[in-house]
């Protein structure tokens, strides 16, 4: 889960909103920017539900802040784009269409767990091999 502490303490640092992480939603992967002294990028998206609502941004961080509503937005970037008609097939298809599930695992370190983000697996598929029973 300290990826989505993440989201939740940037979202409120810069904002000062608290908000709920309910999923992953997608994960841009960039390489060899100009001005990125040879370093890759990654940009992880994820889906947050706001618990307040009033915005006092950091101007450090921040120009501008401010809710919007994205169906009456014209100009945006093609990433915000594609974003917003992922979230609008989520309302309108249900979320489970488009959050990348997280499951938690044990790792090979004994009382250590990581999340593991993936698509939804067929429930036949969730268990592994040696957990199922056979119906011979």
């Amino acid at each position: 889960m300290a990826g989505s502490f993440t989201a939740v303490r940037e979202v409120f640092e810069e904002t000062v909103v608290r908000s709920e992480f309910k999923s992953l939603l997608s994960i841009r992967q960039q390489h060899n920017l100009p001005g990125a002294f040879g370093m890759s990028d990654m940009y992880i998206i994820c889906r947050l539900s706001p618990l307040t609502y009033d915005i006092n941004f950091c101007t450090q961080e921040c120009l501008r802040c401010e809710w919007l509503e994205l169906t009456k937005t014209s100009s945006t970037t093609p990433i915000t784009s594609r974003l917003a008609r992922l979230l609008f097939h989520g309302l309108n298809q249900g979320f489970d269409k488009i959050d990348l599930a997280m499951e938690e695992l044990p790792a090979v370190y004994s009382g250590r767990f990581y999340q593991l983000h993936h698509r939804v697996l067929p429930q036949h598929l969730n268990t592994r091999p040696e957990d199922r029973t056979c119906l011979a």
